[in-house]
């Protein structure tokens, strides 16, 4: 079945996609930037320039991080980080269920294999 992406442009400020939030919601699952991404199989320096480019997009950091040490480092979701993957996920439902019908239809006329 044809699946639907959500991209959200903010004008020349940046974009969001389904592969940011997904490693915003590894962040706060690993407490690590890099633990985030080697999860997601991406790079040490490509999970930070996805990071530092999320931060710079908003107005507040959506992820604060500590550098390591004796008591290590770790990242951490800020509240409005929380807030946007809510958000980007309840626009995310809602696109899919507008276009269920569709995206079946586009299904029924092309030529990948239909799921039973």
């Amino acid at each position: 079945m044809p699946h639907l992406s959500i991209r959200i442009d903010f004008d020349d400020e940046g974009r969001l996609g389904p592969g940011k939030v997904a490693l915003l919601e590894q962040i706060e699952r690993e407490g690590s930037i890099s633990a985030a991404g080697r999860s997601m199989n991406m790079s040490y320096k490509r999970a930070w320039e996805l990071v530092s480019e999320i931060n710079r997009t908003f107005e507040e950091p959506l992820v604060t991080a500590q550098t390591g040490g004796r008591a290590g480092g770790g990242a951490a979701l800020t509240p409005r980080g929380q807030e946007l993957i809510r958000h980007y996920r309840a626009i995310e439902r809602k696109a899919l269920s507008a276009t269920a019908a569709h995206l079946k239809a586009l299904q029924a006329i092309s030529r990948s294999p239909r799921r039973a």
